[in-house]
This record gives C-alpha cells, sequence and structure tokens, in this order.
C-alpha cells in the first residue's frame, strides 16, 4: 500500500469514528418531527350555562382536549367523541381537540354565561309561535329574531331579564314582523226629549157704533184690525185668528155686554217629541299614523274678500267656501308595551240647524248643531270608554198677563196666557280600540248587499217586494222571507233500467 492510499484510509476512518462519537449529539439538536395536522373543524360556539355542564359530541375520534382558561369552563372525557364542558367563571375560552398521532382536529368557542338553553325552552313554551333566539354575550342575553308585536318583544325582554338579575344586561335586537293596525269603533248615542204646554185666554172687543175697539191676548191686535176694517166697509166681519196657527185646538165665543161685543177664544197646546241619534263609525289606521272619516256632506259659505282690487264697480269679491257636516272621526293611534293602545280621537257628530242660520245680503247662511270632543285616552285590546257624555234639561215658562188683571186669584186667569217648555238631551260618546289583522279569506267578508238582490218583477208587481230581503207578510214587510225547504229525494224505480241508487234506496 502506498502513503498515499494509507493517507486516505486513515481519513475515512478518522471521518467514521468522528461521525460515531456525534451522533448522539446531532440525534438530541434535531428538532422532534411537528404533529400531523388534519383538517380542522370550527365550531361557531358552545354555549355553556354558569355552574352548569353541557355535552358536546365531536365529529371525529380525539385523544387529548385541551381548554384555553381553565378558570373559565373545565373538560371531563365521556368517550372518545364526547365530553362534558363544565362552566366555572363568565367568559370565553376555546376547546382544542386532537386525534392519533397528535393530530389537531377541532377548535371550539366556550362561552359561558346565563343559562339561554333554559330561556329558549321558556320561549317555546310559553310564547309558542314566536320566533325569539338568545345568545350569550359575556354577562348579557342578546335577544334576536322577530316577534309578532312589540307587546310579544316586552313579554320576552322581560323574560330573559330573570335570567341576568339586571334588565340592562338584556341587549333587545328583536324586530316587529308586521305593522300594527288598529281599528277605532266609535258609538255616538243621543236622545232628546221635548215637552211644551200652552193654555192661553184671547180677547177682542168693540162697540156696535165702532167707535171703540180693542184685544186681550195673542189675537186682541189682529182682531181689533180686523174689526175696524169690517166696520170700515170692507164686507169682513170675520176676526183674524193667524197667531193661533201654533196652537193644537180653540174655542170661539161672542158675548153681548150691552152695546159692546165680546168675542173670546181659548187656545190650549200640548207638543211632545223625542228624537234618537246612532251613528257607530269605523276607522282602521296604523299605529303611529292618523286616519280621518267623514259621513256627511259640505255646504257653502260665502266669504267676502277684501282685498285690494275688490270685485266689479268697486265691490268687494265674495268667495264660496264649503263647511263639512255630519259623522267625523280622526284618531291617532299607538300601540304601547304590554298591549295598550294610546289614542288621540277627536269624534264630531253635526248636523244643519235652520234655527242657527243667519240672512246677508239676501243670502241664507244655516247654522250646524254640532257635539264635539277631544281627548287622548289609553286602553287595552276590545276595552270601551265614554270619552265624553251630555246630560241637559232645559226649562222655561212664560207668562203674559194684563197688569193687575191678571193677577187676580181664579179670575185673573181670564187676562193672561201661560206656557212652559222642557226640553231634555242625553249623549254618550264610546269608543272602543282593537288591534285586528288582514283577512286571509275575502270569502269570509259580508258585505249589505249581500242579503240584498234585485226583485224578480212578479215579486215587484204582484207582491210588492222591493228586494229579494223583503218578505211578503202584510203585518211585518220588513221580516226576511222563509227559506225554502230542501226537495224530498224521489224514490227509486226498481223497474227502471241504469242509474244509480244510494244505500238508503234514493236516488242521488
Amino acid at each position: 500500500m502506498s502513503a498515499i492510499e494509507a493517507m486516505k484510509v486513515g481519513r475515512a476512518a478518522a471521518l467514521l469514528l468522528t461521525t460515531a462519537l456525534l451522533a448522539p449529539a446531532i440525534q438530541a439538536a434535531t428538532p422532534a418531527p411537528a404533529p400531523m395536522i388534519a383538517p380542522v373543524q370550527q365550531a361557531s360556539s358552545l354555549e355553556v350555562p354558569l355552574n352548569k355542564s353541557q355535552v358536546y359530541r365531536a365529529s371525529r375520534s380525539f385523544t387529548k382536549a385541551l381548554i384555553g382558561n381553565p378558570d373559565i369552563a373545565d373538560v371531563l372525557p365521556l368517550s372518545n367523541q364526547s365530553l362534558h364542558v363544565i362552566g366555572k367563571k363568565t367568559g370565553t375560552t376555546t376547546l382544542t381537540l386532537y386525534g392519533a398521532g397528535n393530530q389537531l382536529i377541532q377548535v371550539v368557542d366556550v362561552v359561558v354565561g346565563p343559562d339561554v338553553v333554559s330561556l329558549r325552552r321558556q320561549f317555546t313554551d310559553l310564547m309558542p309561535g314566536e320566533k325569539i333566539g338568545a345568545k350569550i354575550s359575556n354577562d348579557a342575553i342578546v335577544l334576536t329574531g322577530t316577534a309578532s308585536s312589540a307587546v310579544a318583544v316586552d313579554k320576552a325582554v322581560q323574560l330573559a331579564s330573570t335570567y341576568t338579575g339586571a334588565p340592562e344586561k338584556v341587549v333587545n335586537m328583536l324586530s316587529v314582523g308586521a305593522s300594527q293596525q288598529v281599528m277605532l269603533e266609535v258609538r255616538f248615542s243621543e236622545m232628546n226629549r221635548s215637552a211644551a204646554k200652552q193654555l192661553g185666554f184671547n180677547h177682542t172687543f168693540f162697540s156696535d157704533s165702532g167707535k171703540t175697539i180693542g184685544g186681550i191676548g195673542e189675537v186682541g191686535q189682529n182682531g181689533a184690525i180686523a174689526v175696524n176694517n169690517a166696520f170700515a166697509g170692507s164686507g169682513s166681519t170675520t176676526v183674524d185668528v193667524s197667531s193661533l196657527k201654533s196652537s193644537m185646538g180653540f174655542v170661539s165665543h161672542i158675548f153681548d155686554l150691552g152695546s159692546f161685543n165680546i168675542e173670546s177664544y181659548i187656545d190650549a197646546l200640548e207638543r211632545k217629541g223625542v228624537a234618537k241619534t246612532l251613528a257607530e263609525p269605523t276607522l282602521v289606521a296604523l299605529s303611529g299614523e292618523t286616519a280621518s272619516f267623514l259621513a256627511g256632506g259640505e255646504f257653502p259659505i260665502p266669504v267676502v274678500q277684501n282685498s285690494g282690487g275688490g270685485g266689479q264697480n268697486g265691490n268687494n269679491g265674495i268667495t264660496i267656501e264649503f263647511k263639512p257636516f255630519g259623522v267625523s272621526l280622526g284618531f291617532t293611534p299607538t300601540v304601547l308595551a304590554d298591549g295598550v293602545i294610546s289614542l288621540a280621537v277627536t269624534p264630531e257628530v253635526s248636523s244643519i240647524d235652520p234655527s242657527a242660520s243667519i240672512t246677508l245680503n239676501g243670502l241664507t247662511i244655516p247654522g250646524l248643531q254640532t257635539r264635539r270632543a277631544k281627548t287622548v285616552v289609553e286602553l287595552r285590546d276590545g276595552q270601551s270608554f265614554a270619552v265624553a257624555g251630555l246630560l241637559r234639561n232645559d226649562f222655561k215658562d212664560t207668562v203674559r198677563q194684563i197688569p193687575i188683571l191678571g193677577t187676580l186669584p181664579i179670575i185673573g186667569t181670564l187676562f193672561r196666557s201661560t206656557g212652559f217648555q222642557k226640553d231634555q238631551t242625553e249623549l254618550v260618546m264610546i269608543v272602543t280600540p282593537r288591534l285586528v289583522k288582514p283577512i286571509e279569506n275575502v270569502a269570509d267578508v259580508r258585505l249589505p248587499t249581500d242579503r240584498v238582490g234585485d226583485p224578480h218583477e212578479l215579486d215587484l208587481f204582484m207582491m210588492g217586494r222591493t228586494d229579494k230581503a223583503v218578505g211578503i207578510n202584510p203585518l211585518d214587510p220588513n221580516a226576511p222571507p222563509p227559506e225554502k225547504p230542501a226537495a224530498p229525494a224521489k224514490p227509486v224505480d226498481k223497474n227502471k233500467k241504469g242509474g244509480f241508487s244510494g244505500p238508503t234506496g234514493y236516488e242521488l
């Protein structure tokens, strides 16, 4: 072996020896291989009630489970795919699951807070049909979903506050599913009673020569004028009694007292009357919106315009304005919490009153008799309230008499006319709000014209029926006609071929 070959062999031996000596150190310095990471499944959240446990089932088998903060939650394995997660303190942490070969398979966010699981069950049991959810946010509860009304939202908040211990720890993120509609029913009921009585003694006297005439009472002046015309050659000897046209009856008699002729009249009147007014307007509006209703009409009123130009020939111009009358209703509903409805309501009933009319430049402007109310009330669904009422008694008596003679007892009755009038008015306005929903089936709607149909020509001319809703009973024309009985089934002809017979032996 040459020297060169010997040197190469020595170097190789030295390298092998050095590698053998340094192999443990190199092996110790090399890091351990990293665990194999499988596809990780990230769960959105696991909500655990405070001081309670929640069972979590993994989608894959795991060999190790680690909790991020042991002070917030702890874990207790049950099997290779399930474990108990125990809530110890309010807060959030993470649960990490490892599989075989130290594979990371799942990371779960753990939220420890109020018991929203039981709260969801309470919503299902106590408020069925409501789509309300609950989530944990630290030590608070967040309500999500859609409620049917503001009343349901308020109940959900009250129920959630019992789990947090304080209402301010309930975050309300609920929305109302549909706008609430309120139907207002208003009833106007008015009764007017009037009674009047009058008893008067009226006298007309004149002398045979016609130089002396006079009268006492309503017909005194008219009678004296008529008698005077008779003596003036008019040919009339009838006393004018037009002033007695408002009397129900009167009696006249002529007495002769020497050269004087006395014609006496006794007029008597008793008047009674009852007037009844009933109106029931109904109106629907959204919560917070204003709605108005008018069933009546409008009448014109001339208005003088004092503008600088004026009308023709330098006169002021006249314009026409229309004023409404009839049954009107305006209201603004607001649905508050717990089903309370706040109403700003202005009902009114008005009618044209000729007695209150005025005449201006040949134009007659009618007046109005108005019953109006304006108020704000709070009611629940279906409750009624009398928002306005009126009870009025008017009494008036009148005595017309001849001084001194009319004050005499008994005989003074012949020299005076007495009358009295009494009016009573009773008025009540009742409002009833209701929470309503749209009608799903239009067939359920009953219209006033459903039962009223056009009559047949024979019914109209022979029976006098103006429509099919009017009966033919002469004692009660408004009674509806009797319903026609169902036609009896025809018996089956056993000898007839074909056809079909039912189980009772009658044709179907």
